[in-house]
């Protein structure tokens, strides 16, 4: 592990720590994000999926765009529920991006029951020990953070996950069948009494590898995906640079 990837580890352990004592106990709240939330990283960016860059004039118009002045990408509504999960994202890039969202906003991270459920329904059948992998890391999550090592989230407190703005790239051609999908997000927590968090997680980045299989897109690891991943520029609302590199803002569908 980098040192970079370890000081980001402690960081998230010691704000889980705080959160979850502080829904014990009745006191102060942050949020947190998820241990071993994937490095994926190697490839190309592909085109934007559906909101590509104005024409410029000129090259000066073109290095001031933004995420934050370029048009957002809608997500696909989902046609259904299952096993915790939004479900029914058409073949394609917004589906393969909405699938990815979706997972992450609504991904029980502190519940391991509910993430197996959730992960048996959306990893796919050659991603060998994925899930099992994934379970343990919830695991060794909460029990660093004093719960038992199986269980749901502690009483009264709750996750509100918001993704801000992703990063898609094909990792097979122009086919698109596997998509690696960057995710900007914010993670915030309250209390039951309806308290707000005091001191919400915020401009995380983790990323997914999406296969379209079986009908539906599923999550992967299989080594030959993985070896094309790529890295992603810091993700900034304002910033030329993030633009380029194929940050978009997204938003839900009325």
């Amino acid at each position: 592990m980098s040192d970079s990837k370890t000081r980001k580890a402690r960081l998230t352990l010691a704000a889980l720590g705080v959160l979850v004592v502080g829904a014990l106990i009745g006191g102060g709240v942050t949020a947190a994000t998820m241990l071993g939330g994937g490095d994926f990283k190697s490839g190309e960016a592909t085109p934007k999926p559906t909101t590509a860059k104005p024409s410029a004039s000129s090259g000066g118009q073109q290095a001031a765009m933004t995420p934050e002045k370029a048009r957002k990408l809608v997500l696909a509504k989902p046609t259904g529920q299952k096993d915790g999960l939004s479900t029914g994202f058409s073949r394609g890039p917004v589906g393969a991006i909405s699938t990815a969202v979706y997972f992450w906003e609504e991904y029980a991270f502190l519940d391991d029951q509910k993430a197996r459920q959730q992960l048996d329904a959306v990893v796919s059948p050659d991603a060998d020990g994925y899930v099992d992998e994934q379970i343990s890391e919830v695991r060794k999550l909460r029990e660093q953070v004093g719960l038992p090592p199986s269980g749901g989230t502690p009483a009264g407190l709750t996750f509100d996950t918001t993704v801000n703005a992703v990063r898609a790239t094909s990792l097979t051609g122009s086919g698109g069948k596997v998509v690696q999908v960057w995710i900007n997000y914010d993670r915030y927590a309250t209390k039951a009494d309806g308290s707000p968090d005091d001191s919400p997680l915020k401009d995380q980045d983790t990323d997914l590898l999406l296969k379209w299989q079986e009908g539906a897109w599923k999550i992967t690891n299989e080594p030959q995906y993985r070896k094309k991943r790529s890295f992603a520029r810091a993700y900034s609302p304002h910033s030329h640079v993030s633009w380029a590199d194929g940050w978009q803002q997204v938003r839900h569908a009325d």
